[in-house]
Parts: C-alpha cells; sequence; structure tokens
C-alpha cells in the first residue's frame, strides 16, 4: 500500500487516485457487448452456453423451483439461520420507516397538488456469486422489494459446481416466500432481465452489486430497462485520527479487500503513526485470512493519504465519494455536517462497515466508483414510482386560468391555451 502526504498532491494527482482505473474497461465493454447480443439472440440456449464456459457447468435447466429451494434450505445450520433471520427482522424494520405519505398541498387557492406511490410492477434482483455466494446482497434487495409490494420480483445468481444454490441463499427465498431461483450469473443475467427468454421474464428495472462486467453490462442495457445505479468492485475510505484503533482500522480495510482482487481500501489519517501501525497490522491479519491472496491484491491497488486535519481528510473524502465511508474518530459528530458524498456512512470506533453489509439494517447496496456523488443507495423508494397528481375546484380554475394561458401564449402553443380557455367560458 503507498503512502501519499495530502499537501504534496496537485489536483490532477488527486483525480488520478480518485479514478479507481484497473482493469482494461474498453476491452470489458467489448466481452459484455457479444455477451448481451447473444443473450437477445439465442435466448436460454446462450444462458446454458454461458453457464458451461463461464461457471463450468452444464446446467439441465435454468432455476430451482419452490421444492428444491425448501430442500436445499433445510440442510443450513442452525445459527446460521437465526443469523438470518435476526438480520432480516432489523433490514425489515429500517426499510418499513421508509414508507411514508406525503401530504396534499394547496399551492394556490383550488389548486391542489399531491404524490402517490406505486411498486414497480416487476423487478430483477441480482445475487453475486464468483468467488463469495452473498445471502445478505438477497435480503438487502428482496425486503424492500417485497415492503414496496412489487408484485414479480426475478432473482438471479450463479450456480455452484453442483449446478445448484447453497442452504444460505435458499434459506433466504424460503423466508422471504420467493419461490424461484434462476441459475444464472454475469452480464448474461443482466441481459436474461432486460430482454426476457423463454424462462425469464423481462422486468422493468434491475438491482443489484456485481463485478465490472455486470455493472457495464447494466450501463449498455439502460436504453431497455432502469437500473438501481453503477454498484461495481467494494471499496471503502477510513478516516482516522490519533484516537483510532490500528488493529480495527485494520480489519475494516481486510474486510473490503477481501470481496475481490479490484476491491480498493482507502486509509485518510491525521497521523503518520497510525497509518504505520495499520500497515503493521494489516500485514499482521493478512496471514490468516482465507481470502489473504484475493485481499492482498487488493491492497497493492491501495494507498493511505497522510492529511493535516480532519477537515482536510473530508476534503478528499468527498472528492472520492466512497461506497463505505468510516469515521475511525471520537470526533465523528463535528465531521457528520462535511460529509457531502458517501454511500452509507459509519461512525466511531465500534461500529465497523460488516455491520451494515449484514445486520444493522441499512442497505449495503451502494453506489461505487464515485457515483455516491450522485446516487443513492439502495432503499424501499428505489422500489416506488412516485406519481403526482393534480386536482382544480372551479375556484382553482379561475385563479390559475389567466397564467397558464399567458405562457402558453408565450410559448406559441395555443392548443395549450384553448385547453384553459375553452373552460373558463363554459364556467360563465
Amino acid at each position: 500500500m503507498k503512502i501519499y502526504n495530502y499537501k504534496d498532491l496537485s489536483k490532477s494527482a488527486i483525480e488520478e487516485l480518485c479514478s479507481r482505473q484497473v482493469e482494461d474497461d474498453l476491452l470489458i465493454e467489448e466481452r459484455v457487448t457479444d455477451i448481451i447480443k447473444t443473450v437477445k439472440a439465442d435466448g436460454d440456449k446462450a444462458l446454458f452456453d454461458f453457464a458451461k464456459a463461464f461457471d463450468k457447468v452444464e446446467l439441465q435447466k435454468l432455476f430451482l423451483d419452490a421444492d428444491e429451494l425448501k430442500t436445499i434450505a433445510s440442510t443450513i445450520p442452525e445459527d446460521a439461520k437465526v443469523a438470518i433471520e435476526t438480520a432480516y427482522q432489523n433490514i425489515k424494520t429500517f426499510h418499513k420507516s421508509q414508507l411514508k405519505l406525503e401530504d396534499k398541498v394547496e399551492t394556490m387557492p383550488g389548486v391542489t397538488c399531491w404524490r402517490e406511490s406505486r411498486a414497480i410492477e416487476k423487478v430483477g434482483l441480482y445475487v453475486p456469486g464468483g468467488t463469495a455466494v452473498l445471502p445478505s446482497t438477497f435480503l438487502m434487495l428482496a425486503t424492500p422489494a417485497l415492503i414496496a409490494g412489487c408484485k414479480e420480483i426475478v432473482v438471479c445468481s450463479p450456480p455452484q459446481s453442483d449446478g445448484k444454490t447453497n442452504c444460505y441463499l435458499a434459506y433466504c427465498a424460503v423466508l422471504l416466500g420467493i419461490n424461484k431461483i434462476h441459475l444464472i450469473g454475469g452480464a448474461q443475467a443482466i441481459a436474461a432481465m432486460a430482454f426476457g427468454t423463454e424462462t425469464v421474464p423481462q422486468v422493468y428495472k434491475i438491482f443489484g452489486p456485481g463485478n465490472r462486467y455486470v455493472t457495464t453490462a447494466k450501463t449498455m442495457v439502460q436504453n431497455r430497462v432502469a437500473i438501481d445505479m453503477p454498484a461495481g468492485p467494494s471499496e471503502v475510505l477510513v478516516i482516522a485520527d490519533e484516537t483510532a484503533n490500528p488493529s480495527f482500522v485494520a480489519a475494516d480495510l481486510l474486510a473490503q479487500a477481501e470481496h475481490g482482487v479490484d476491491s480498493q481500501v482507502i486509509l485518510v489519517s491525521t497521523s503518520s503513526d497510525i497509518i504505520n501501525k495499520t500497515l503493521l497490522q494489516i500485514d499482521k491479519q493478512l496471514g490468516i485470512l482465507p481470502r489473504k491472496e484475493i485481499a492482498a491484491k487488493a491492497v497493492q491497488n491501495s494507498y493511505a493519504i497522510l492529511v493535516d486535519n480532519l477537515p482536510e481528510g473530508m476534503d478528499f473524502s468527498n472528492e472520492y465519494a466512497p461506497e463505505h465511508l468510516i469515521l475511525a474518530t471520537k470526533d465523528f459528530d463535528n465531521l457528520i455536517p462535511l460529509i457531502i458524498n458517501a454511500g452509507s456512512v459509519f461512525l466511531g470506533n465500534l461500529t465497523p462497515e460488516s455491520a451494515g453489509d449484514y445486520a444493522s439494517g441499512t442497505n449495503h447496496t451502494l453506489p461505487t466508483s464515485g457515483f455516491a456523488k450522485a446516487y443513492s443507495g439502495v432503499s424501499t423508494d428505489a422500489f416506488l414510482k412516485k406519481i403526482t397528481f393534480q386536482h382544480l375546484s372551479s375556484n382553482g380554475l379561475n385563479n390559475i386560468g389567466a397564467i397558464v394561458e399567458t405562457l402558453a401564449t408565450a410559448e406559441g402553443l395555443q392548443a395549450h391555451k384553448n385547453a384553459i380557455t375553452i373552460r373558463l367560458k363554459n364556467e360563465d
């Protein structure tokens, strides 16, 4: 992990550090374009072929039904069952609190406006597999979808080597009342949900994180289907001062690094001593991790920055716009107003990012690669549409009529004006 001094960095150097350029984007785009075209042309056949080529599995069918999911779910260890149920209740509680009715507003006498929520009818949920199968992501996506009232929920997740899914995902499906998991991963899963195949229904919006291929596929199908956000390789930025615990900071950095070799972990600190002690702790803790080779490569692509003070650290963080931001300081309350760009924030030395990943209740599907400057993380709202309503009484028509007529005339749209005028004359 390289160490930089913030005051020595030019504006262009900071922009380069925040760029997240890890792999050849053009090559990925070419490959994903081919995958999408093939799925559109060949449907289910393409999905079977891609499973054989990418997942090394000869699938007999592209999904697991309710009975198969129940059988697989029955093998879950009791402690994992309890943990999933507790996490689900916390996630459900937090996301249910986001359902709020909006008041009607009288913008002028007799003119009433308001908004009402309607669920997106068909949604697609992508639950990553690859080097790790993530039941937590299943909970994070399906729970708000169910709370919102989505009628059709299509779930895709890569198959395991046995051509099935694991007991944790299966138990999530049973717990949530979802009766089918499609055994499809990668860009091909995104294409299948965007365009539909003989087996996979077409959806109206796609949710879920993934690698660069999944993220690229999501951005490419946006002319056909909505997406939650660009959610690619994971990242965390930790701001630490002299009150931080280096072993805690190292653990937080490694927790994110073990996601994948293209994950990025950033340490921003006011103390060179904290940086050095954290790097020593990373070396110490890395050696005992089962996924140490993956985490080590992610750490190699990462860096630490020494800053003069915490507000300076926040300046860099806002430019980086991290998916996860950890404030490893006793002074976190004073930093909260300075946060402009971040996906999810973890306050103080006793709040690890993994709490939010699994069970605190907040959603862990978050914008990456700097998109936290413009996107929010997944919420119940993400599964809803807001429809506006307006109603004019006779008094309202008289109050607003001349205003609309004048504006329509200014824009040269006579029919717009006439729609008001004919009603005003009828009122007479």
